[in-house]
């Protein structure tokens, strides 16, 4: 991967001159062209502002330097673990489930759950709206559609 392209290993391949959406741990969402196919996948152009490209590279000099560097994670909002780690989850079929939270932050939630909702997909914990940005290997991510105020977050997440 680079500022302006990446190569993308996937089950499925598409057509060149098809547009791509890719969310990418770490990275977020990269928009672009798909250019060519190979055997297991296929290389996009990234659509970015040069800004954003200035942003990116940051991001990928980051991420290949972080565990020489002995670097920590570069979140937004600092994760907790909650006291009370049990809450419900609302999917977006409508089904309601209790499940665990593996951490959270003012600005999303990590789940345990066999349930893996499509990413993108609108999904509630406690009182929170969020969607799915992440699938992860015994759940999935949650990004709030709000940023929560921080006397507030453990109550409105998992209703303790």
């Amino acid at each position: 991967m680079s500022p302006g392209g990446m190569a993308v290993i996937a089950p499925v391949n598409g057509r060149a001159g098809e547009r791509v959406i890719a969310y990418i741990d770490h990275i977020g969402r990269v928009e672009g062209t798909l250019i060519r196919q190979f055997g297991n996948g296929f290389a996009m152009t990234i659509a970015a502002t040069p800004r954003k490209r200035d942003k990116l590279a940051a991001q990928l000099t980051w991420l290949a330097n972080r565990h020489e560097l002995g670097l920590p994670e570069d979140r937004r909002h600092g994760r907790i673990v909650p006291r009370n780690p049990v809450t419900q989850l609302v999917l977006p079929n409508g089904t309601a489930m209790t499940c665990r939270l593996i951490d959270m932050s003012l600005s999303g939630a990590a789940v345990v759950t066999e349930e893996r909702p499509p990413i993108g997909a609108l999904v509630q914990l406690g009182k929170v709206q969020g969607r799915t940005v992440r699938h992860l290997e015994q759940g999935f991510a949650v990004e709030f559609t709000r940023l929560q105020h921080p006397d507030f977050l453990e109550e409105n997440v998992t209703g303790a």
